[in-house]
C-alpha cells in the first residue's frame, strides 16, 4: 500500500497545460530579458533577426560602461556590492530575530504570547508601501547630525526597515518548525544538566537546520529584490535603483539594462534550482501554528 495520496492521471495533462499557460507571460518576459543581453538590438517580440549574438553587453557592465558613445560609466561592483551587503543584513538580522523569538513563542509560556501569535499574521498583512510614511517619519527623527555617519545610518536603517517586513512571517515559520520537535529531546538535555540556551543552540537548533535555511534564503532574496525600501531610504544605488533610474535615460544601451536585469535576476535563479526541496520543506514544515 502506497504512503501518498495517488490521484488520476488523466488529468494531470490538463493540469500541467494550465500551469504552463498560466506561467507563460512570465516564462516569455524573462526570455527575451535574457536573449536581448546576449543581443546587440532588443529583442522585444518574437521576430528574432533582431537578434545578433555578442558578449559585448555583459562585458560593459562589469566595466560599468553604460553607453555605446560616450564617457558615461558607473562603479558596478560597487553597485553589486551595496546590493550584497542590504541583502546578507536582511537575511542576518531576519534569521537571528526569527529563530529565537519562534523559539520562545513556542516553548515558553508568557503574558502577551496570544496576543503576539495572532498579532504575526495581522503585521505580515500590512503592505510596505502602505507602512512608507510612517517609517520615513522614524527615519527623519533618527538622522543623524555628522555627515561622517550618513551613509552608514542608510545602510543600517534600511537593513532594519526592510527586515522589519520580513520578521512576522518568518517568526511564525520558526515557530511551527518548534512545534514539531517532540518536548523529550529538550527535557533529556535539561535533566543532563544544560540550561535552556545550551539546549536551543546544541539540540534545538541542528533539528531545525531546514527551517534556519529557508528563512535565511527568503530573506535574502527580498533583500536583494527591494526596491521601495532602498529607493527612499539608501543613498548608494543597488542593482534595483540602478536599472530603476538608467532604463528611461537617453543615453543608456537597452541591451545592456537587459544584461544588468539578467544579472540581477541570478540569484534568485540559482537560489530557487539548488534549494527547492529546502524551500518546499520550509513552507510545509513551518506552518504549524
Amino acid at each position: 500500500m502506497k504512503d501518498v495520496e495517488t490521484r488520476p492521471r488523466k488529468y494531470e495533462g490538463i493540469l500541467i497545460l494550465a500551469i504552463f499557460l498560466a506561467t507563460l507571460p512570465l516564462l516569455i518576459g524573462f526570455s527575451l530579458l535574457i536573449i536581448s543581453s546576449f543581443s546587440k538590438d532588443m529583442v522585444t517580440n518574437f521576430n528574432f533577426k533582431s537578434f545578433h549574438p555578442t558578449l559585448e553587453n555583459w562585458i560593459n557592465v562589469f566595466r560599468g560602461k553604460l553607453a555605446i558613445t560616450g564617457g558615461v560609466r558607473v562603479n558596478m561592483i560597487r553597485i553589486v556590492l551595496n546590493t550584497l551587503i542590504v541583502a546578507l543584513g536582511v537575511s542576518g538580522l531576519v534569521t537571528l530575530v526569527s529563530v529565537m523569538s519562534g523559539y520562545a513563542l513556542s516553548r515558553m509560556d508568557f503574558k502577551g504570547r496570544k496576543w503576539m501569535i495572532v498579532s504575526l499574521m495581522l503585521l505580515h498583512a500590512f503592505p510596505g508601501v502602505a507602512l512608507i510614511v510612517g517609517v520615513y517619519l522614524l527615519y527623519r527623527i533618527s538622522f543623524p547630525q555628522g555627515q561622517d555617519w550618513v551613509r552608514l545610518y542608510s545602510f543600517i536603517y534600511v537593513i532594519f526597515a526592510r527586515a522589519a517586513l520580513e520578521v512576522p512571517m518568518s517568526v511564525w515559520l520558526m515557530k511551527g518548525f518548534f512545534d514539531t520537535i517532540p518536548w523529550e529531546f529538550e527535557w533529556s538535555g535539561i535533566i543532563d544538566g544544560a540550561s535552556r540556551i545550551t539546549v536551543w543552540r546544541k539540540i534545538m537548533l541542528p533539528l531545525i537546520k531546514p527551517g534556519i535555511l529557508a528563512v535565511a534564503l527568503f530573506s535574502f532574496l527580498a533583500g536583494w529584490q527591494d526596491i521601495i525600501y532602498v529607493r527612499t531610504f539608501l543613498i548608494d544605488q543597488t542593482l534595483a535603483t540602478f536599472i530603476e533610474a538608467n532604463i528611461e535615460a537617453e543615453y543608456t544601451h537597452m541591451p545592456l539594462i537587459a544584461a544588468a536585469g539578467t544579472l540581477y535576476l541570478l540569484p534568485t535563479i540559482i537560489f530557487f534550482l539548488t534549494a527547492q526541496q529546502i524551500l518546499l520543506r520550509g513552507y510545509s514544515g513551518g506552518i504549524k501554528g
